[in-house]
């Protein structure tokens, strides 16, 4: 651990928080939600495991595509429009799903659980019926081909190249693999314990959720539009990606505990 730079090991550090981040976006959370509900009666087990099974498809794309840029680049760098292109296709998701599980919140009758809504949300309602390990892995696989999982796998590949290519690329892939599962695992059993929960806590919880992810969704959008447009912030942000990504996820814990909280609260009335 001593012959590493420090550099690659916040590299690192920020690849894998920045897995775990991309298993809090609101697609994989409906994604997993229709795959976990839909199984859980008929396969409890399956259900239990949607959504690692699915993180895992993802991440296999995610490093199939840093092993190729990592083979394939000559430069230690990323074009900027790359960088552009993918920071406004990001902020213009998060500003949809924010307004679309915001509108979900208000919409919704008191008497029924409300759905998250991700940009892909068709799709996944038509991928929702996997019933078998390797289908699940299947649907996570298809999410990934996406503009955003694509540009964020071949960022930090290039990222790579300066510590020596292919190797460190997929060491890169692996570490956003393994934060992504840590997430997107947890968020399955989560969901599959609040559906064998009583229908009121999972009323509440799914409500409390929906919201925390609308309400984060707009404020990382309005952080990245200020980013863009202001030189104060923008130099305020470098260096500090990796403590950002971590305050999403702790915001994100926090939503998970408010909610669980607030049906307690329910269950003891």
């Amino acid at each position: 651990m001593d012959n590493l730079p420090n550099s690659w090991i916040a590299l690192a550090s920020l690849v894998f928080v920045l897995g775990m981040r991309h298993g809090l976006d609101a697609d994989h959370l409906v994604a997993i939600d229709g795959l976990t509900r839909f199984n859980a009666a008929s396969d409890p087990r399956l259900a239990r495991w949607c959504g690692t099974l699915f993180s895992l498809g993802h991440g296999a794309i995610v490093m199939a595509v840093a092993l190729l840029v990592g083979a394939l680049t000559t430069s230690l760098a990323p074009p900027q429009w790359l960088e552009d292109l993918g920071a406004w296709i990001s902020i213009g998701f998060l500003i949809a799903l924010g307004v679309l599980n915001a509108a979900a919140v208000a919409t919704t009758h008191p008497g029924k659980p409300v759905r998250l809504i991700g940009v892909k949300t068709g799709f996944a309602a038509a991928l929702g019926r996997a019933n078998h390990p390797l289908l699940v892995a299947s649907v996570g696989s298809l999410f990934a081909l996406s503009f955003d999982t694509l540009t964020q796998a071949a960022l930090f590949a290039f990222a790579a190249a300066q510590y020596g290519g292919v190797g460190h690329a997929l060491i890169l892939g692996a570490l956003f693999t393994v934060g992504m599962i840590l997430v997107d695992g947890f968020n399955g059993l989560w969901i599959y314990r609040l559906i064998r929960r009583t229908n009121q806590r999972a009323l509440v919880a799914s409500r409390v959720f929906a919201l925390v992810v609308s309400l984060l969704s707009l404020a990382v959008a309005a952080f990245g539009i200020a980013k863009y447009f202001s030189p104060v912030v923008s130099q305020w942000s470098e260096n500090r990606e990796l403590a950002m990504g971590i305050a999403v996820i702790g915001v994100v814990i926090l939503g998970f505990g408010a909610s669980m909280g607030v049906t307690r609260i329910k269950s003891s009335d």
